[in-house]
């Protein structure tokens, strides 16, 4: 953020589905014994550079959170190691460099606890301000 710093930008979620079970099977995610099961919510945005330093993407993408139907918010999964895959959800370019004027629809990946819901997408503001939320509707 610190070669970026002083730019602005939107966030616009713009659409939210949930998948599955096998979805997560199929993602090449390893479970561990202990961890609870989870589904993934897949949340497509578009991020708006409106003016200042030329800003990657994914200086953009960490402030959105999702809240589930129980309360519980979870920031995007970050794979370290490979590579999960997604069905219609592709990776996206971290690094890429937006100018002012320019944007970028991408999709992230949250994991939720199963048989809980996506209730909103989220925008946090820091610890100061209550975040920006967009409610989920089935």
């Amino acid at each position: 953020m610190q070669t970026s710093k002083g730019a602005a930008f939107t966030v616009t979620p713009t659409k939210v589905t949930t998948g599955s079970k096998a979805d997560m099977d199929k993602s090449g995610l390893q479970r561990g014994k202990n961890d609870d099961p989870k589904i993934p919510v897949y949340v497509w945005a578009t991020f708006a550079h409106k003016s200042g330093k030329t800003m990657a993407v994914g200086d953009m993408d960490d402030g959105l959170i999702i809240r589930t139907d129980k309360d519980q918010r979870t920031r995007a999964l970050i794979v370290l190691m490979g590579q999960a895959k997604w069905p219609d959800c592709p990776a996206f370019d971290r690094d890429k460099q937006l100018h002012a004027g320019q944007s970028e629809n991408i999709c992230q990946v949250f994991l939720i606890p199963e048989g809980q819901k996506a209730a909103a997408v989220e925008l946090s503001q820091g610890f100061t301000s209550e975040p920006l939320q967009w409610p989920v509707k089935d």
